[in-house]
């Protein structure tokens, strides 16, 4: 890897003439997020790099998916007779998810605030972005685990592509368009699994699977109706 370029000199040379453009309908994103973030956004110095609170940001969605892997390593945390995950981790997981999530939000406003909105912060900011589509989707996997009870691992897998195909597709579409129609499954799942981690710790993984077990039994009642 020693010498390899990860931006050759024509792309290089082409980001003198670009110019970013997005496109955000999300009502979530427009009428809750966005007036949030501009408030949040004024308690950051001017001086504070807006790739700082990229990375910052990314920091804290690696660091819950360590935390998890520290307290659930197999995945097998959260099934019936096994030690589960404590409620104070449940907590702070949500927690540092919200500030990752509002901390994406507003390192492009950081950006445009303080006039050093770059091709390369866009880069920085979505090529990690990319990364933590992996972690975030690992993490909440912890919440179901494995097991009889739980979610197979083949689903994990399946969950990882849909993902990835969302973000890969939603830039493909840019590539072709010079628009980046960002979409609403983002903002509606980060705030949805914020808010099922802090449940999680107040209600306990057994509610979660409870509710799978009351939906598998409809399906299965369902199918033999039919």
């Amino acid at each position: 890897m020693t010498g390899y370029e990860y931006v050759t000199p024509e792309q290089l040379a082409g980001f003198d003439k670009y110019k970013y453009s997005a496109v955000d309908s999300n009502p979530l994103s427009l009428y809750v997020m966005h007036p949030f973030w501009n408030t949040v956004v004024k308690v950051f110095p001017t001086w504070l790099a807006p790739n700082l609170i990229t990375f910052s940001g990314f920091l804290l969605v690696v660091f819950n998916f360590l935390l998890m892997a520290y307290f659930d390593p197999d995945f097998y945390a959260s099934a019936p007779g096994h030690k589960h995950v404590p409620d104070w981790v449940w907590i702070v997981v949500g927690i540092l998810n919200f500030t990752a999530y509002t901390l994406d939000g507003v390192d492009g406003k950081q950006a445009r605030r303080t006039n050093s909105s770059t091709p390369l912060g866009e880069l920085f900011d979505h090529g990690l972005d990319s990364w933590s589509c992996v972690y975030f989707v690992v993490t909440v996997y912890s919440i179901f685990g494995r097991g009889s009870t739980g979610v197979s691992v083949f689903v994990l897998y399946l969950l990882l592509w849909v993902v990835l195909f969302s973000f890969i597709l939603s830039h493909w579409e840019k590539y072709n368009t010079g628009i980046l129609f960002l979409p609403w499954g983002y903002d509606l799942s980060q705030v949805t699994i914020s808010f099922v981690y802090i449940v999680t710790a107040v209600v306990g993984v057994e509610a979660w699977l409870c509710s799978m077990c009351d939906s598998s039994n409809e399906f299965l009642k369902l199918l033999q109706k039919l």
